[in-house]
């Protein structure tokens, strides 16, 4: 989960960088906060899948999946919804230019990263974003997921390293 929460934090970054009408809302969520909603949105799928949810409920685990910015890295349909959205409204040079993808990080998360991590940091959410130009091309699709895998970054944001967890 830990991964997933840095997950979180970087797409907060960047969507907050991005502006506009991708501008989460509100403050980023602290560790505590998300896994106590993480575990709610949790609960609600376990009940989806085992015997369904009312309207309200699944509202509700729609509102969480969206807050947490569940899948948001990983789902090519949800990076694909994200792009659209950013390019619209003029774009963000951090959506390709790993400079400023890394101009998202923090002194300290830099300094903890080095070099290399910084570098590893923004090859494998850089290439994240790319899982949306494949998705009508399953071979490259496959290629795409292959570079992600083999990019997966370290724990390193701040809020995990405050919380005595880097």
């Amino acid at each position: 989960m830990l991964l997933e929460f840095q997950g979180y934090v970087l797409a907060y970054r960047l969507r907050a960088a991005v502006g506009g009408r991708v501008r989460p809302p509100g403050e980023p969520l602290s560790l505590a906060c998300y896994a106590a909603r993480r575990l709610e949105r949790q609960a609600l799928a376990r009940n989806l899948v085992r015997g369904g949810l009312d309207a309200q409920q699944v509202q509700r685990l729609d509102a969480l999946t969206g807050e947490l910015m569940f899948g948001f890295w990983l789902n090519p349909a949800e990076v694909a919804a994200f792009l659209r959205a950013a390019l619209r409204q003029g774009g963000h040079a951090a959506l390709g230019d790993p400079d400023a993808f890394a101009a998202l990080l923090s002194d300290s998360e830099r300094a903890r990263l080095g070099e290399l991590g910084v570098r590893l940091v923004c090859a494998h959410h850089l290439t994240c974003l790319s899982l949306a130009a494949p998705l009508l091309d399953p071979d490259a699709l496959a290629g795409v997921w292959q570079r992600v895998e083999a990019t997966t970054p370290p724990l390193f944001v701040d809020e995990l390293a405050l919380a005595g967890q880097v």
